[in-house]
């Protein structure tokens, strides 16, 4: 023990147990644990509703756990985070600070610029990996690049010189600072109008990291052992329900995966192979989700209402995963599903809720409806209709849009891209103006040879760092404005295995799940007015404009360093840098290209 004061600074980690910031502020001495509620920070991304919900409770039990163990919890609230920290340790007179790493690039930033203003001051900083098996930086490939593909990632993780490092201990004791310096801010997390629905959330959910590690046990001693049998099951109780108990760090994903290794070690000393594959499958699963494909294909809605919709109702929603599972999805990004590809919900439900089981639960509607036509019960005869009680457009809707119909419509718009597409490049090509004719005679201006174009340059390359960093560190990337989104997202490796047949080769499928040709349904005119409308397709995402201004983007130091030489420098571990997409109307090769803006994460974490 070291003596002094230390801030624990909690923010996805909500557990004592398996927690490096927490275990390091035990080591030091005196301990103040922190939670700073500042959602405006989040911008466009505050949190949702249901995720607020489970915030709430899980801090309350964070407090519990606490009082327990000696201390208790101060909560602030704020619109910046860095000035509450200035606070509590004006009032506290803490000399440490520690948390654990956030990857989004809003935390990213924020962080980065929490460790520069405490350490100018004399705060010691510390930030560990409590979150993922190994750091990004870490799992690259030959070349020392980021993977593309979920196979090749997890192959690679397999395949490490180290094992993760094994979950630790809860504390036995916490010896606590003096937290009667610092009152708390009472957090207001729902309105009135929010209570009533969060209410029914608390049947099906129990929040905190005990809640989280009795789900993990009851998972890996029953449902995982036959995971690899009824997974593809719509109806099968095979699922975790870890999502929100991990993306709250609630649940230390180290513990997750020694708890099933050493399962998986039992069940192959006992011959057990439908167990060992159980376990292989589990953890290739962990961090990867469905999304439904059919808002964006078949109705042709914009991603962004999709990943808006889960934002706000998740208990789990992550930006990473909400933002590039859309884009994937939709077939945004080069390693994703085929923009033509429309998967027919009719087959998919046959193929994955064969029985109706899945349907029944959770449309008690269509409950008494034969098997027959349970996913399609607009095609179902009156009389079978009337036996189940169903009135079709009254109690239970029609189609909104058939799948032959949107298929025509998708490849209209696909049309209508590629072509656009092609007009760009013929424009880049003859320099020719769109609407302003050939303007390849026109005499370009005279700039004088020796002016050069000025850069903004960084604040923080001319100044001479002191700040000491240490290994575990979390490194930030920097931001810029001119490279593209980084498209590397992680691709499952059995997506086209779990891939349902398109729906022109229905015909071989079962006939109960092929659309028939004879629909005559009729749709309301207004909505034949909106099908005819070609949606206009953009790829880019706009993950918040972080980079100009007085931000905490402009304190990165790897924003001082020239792009040029950070591409050059490939002695290094490299890694892609996150921007934002290019607003200018060149082709979409050009404002997508392949290649990745990368930096050199060794120099980085040397030069602070």
């Amino acid at each position: 023990m070291t003596g002094g004061c230390s801030i624990v600074w909690f923010r996805r980690d909500l557990r004592v147990e398996d927690n490096p910031a927490l275990a390091a502020g035990v080591r030091s001495g005196k301990v103040i644990p922190v939670f700073i509620w500042a959602p405006e920070e989040e911008g466009h991304y505050y949190p949702g509703r249901v995720s607020r919900w489970w915030l709430k409770q899980s801090l309350s039990l964070l407090d519990s756990s606490l009082k327990n163990l000696g201390t208790s919890l101060i909560t602030k609230r704020s619109s910046d985070s860095v000035s509450s920290l200035l606070d509590v340790i004006k009032s506290t007179g803490a000399t440490q600070l520690f948390f654990n790493h956030l990857y989004d690039p809003l935390s990213l930033v924020r962080d980065h610029r929490a460790k520069e203003i405490l350490s100018e001051i004399g705060i010691v900083v510390r930030s560990f990996n409590a979150d993922l098996l190994y750091e990004p930086w870490e799992v690259l490939d030959d070349e020392g690049r980021p993977f593309t593909t979920f196979a090749a990632f997890w192959e690679r993780c397999l395949s490490m010189p180290y094992d993760p490092e094994p979950p630790q201990l809860p504390p036995k004791r916490i010896i606590s600072g003096d937290v009667s310096k610092c009152p708390s801010d009472t957090l207001v997390f729902e309105n009135e109008s929010e209570k009533g629905s969060n209410a029914l959330l608390s049947r099906a959910w129990t929040p905190g990291w005990s809640n989280g590690n009795k789900a993990l046990t009851a998972f890996i001693n029953g449902p995982l052992l036959h995971y690899s049998i009824n997974r593809r099951k719509a109806d099968s109780a095979t699922t975790s329900f870890l999502s929100p108990h991990l993306h709250f760090g609630e649940v230390s994903v180290r513990k997750v995966f020694h708890q099933a290794r050493i399962k998986q070690i039992l069940w192959a000393n006992e011959g057990n192979k439908s167990g060992e594959e159980s376990v292989n499958l589990f953890l290739k699963s962990i961090g990867l989700r469905e999304y439904s494909r059919y808002g964006d294909k078949v109705l042709q809605l914009p991603w962004r209402w999709g990943m808006k919709y889960f934002w706000d109702t998740l208990l789990d929603a992550d930006l990473e995963s909400d933002a590039l599972g859309w884009q994937y999805i939709s077939g945004s990004l080069p390693d994703s599903h085929e923009l033509e590809r429309i998967d027919n919900p009719q087959i998919e439900g046959y193929k994955f809720d064969p029985n109706g089981e899945y349907v029944r639960r959770w449309l008690p509607e269509l409950s008494r409806l034969p098997t027959e036509w349970i996913h399609h019960p607009w095609n179902a005869p009156e009389y079978v209709l009337q036996a189940a009680g169903i009135e079709l457009g009254s109690n239970y809707p029609l189609p909104i849009v058939k799948i032959d119909t949107a298929q025509t419509r998708l490849q209209q718009a696909l049309t209508q891209m590629w072509q656009h597409e092609a007009n760009s490049r013929a424009v880049l090509e003859n320099g020719i103006e769109e609407g302003l004719g050939d303007s390849t005679d026109d005499t370009p201006i005279a700039f004088p040879q020796d002016m050069q174009m000025e850069t903004e340059q960084d604040n923080l390359g001319n100044r001479v760092t002191t700040t000491i960093r240490h290994y575990e560190d979390q490194m930030v990337p920097s931001l810029t404005v001119t490279t593209s989104l980084f498209r590397g997202t992680e691709q499952a490796e059995e997506e086209e295995e779990e891939s349902s047949t398109d729906h022109r080769n229905a015909g071989h499928d079962d006939r109960r799940a092929e659309v028939p040709d004879d629909d005559d349904m009729n749709l309301e005119s207004g909505r034949e007015g909106i099908q005819s409308v070609i949606p206009q397709f953009n790829n880019q995402i706009d993950l918040r404009n972080i980079n100009g201004g007085g931000g905490g983007g402009s304190h990165s130091p790897a924003e001082s360093s020239s792009g040029t030489s950070l591409r050059r420098e490939r002695d290094g571990v490299m890694v892609p840098v996150w921007s934002p997409g290019n607003s200018d109307t060149s082709s979409y090769l050009q404002r997508h290209p392949q290649s990745h803006q990368v930096i050199n994460w060794r120099q980085l974490s040397q030069t602070g």
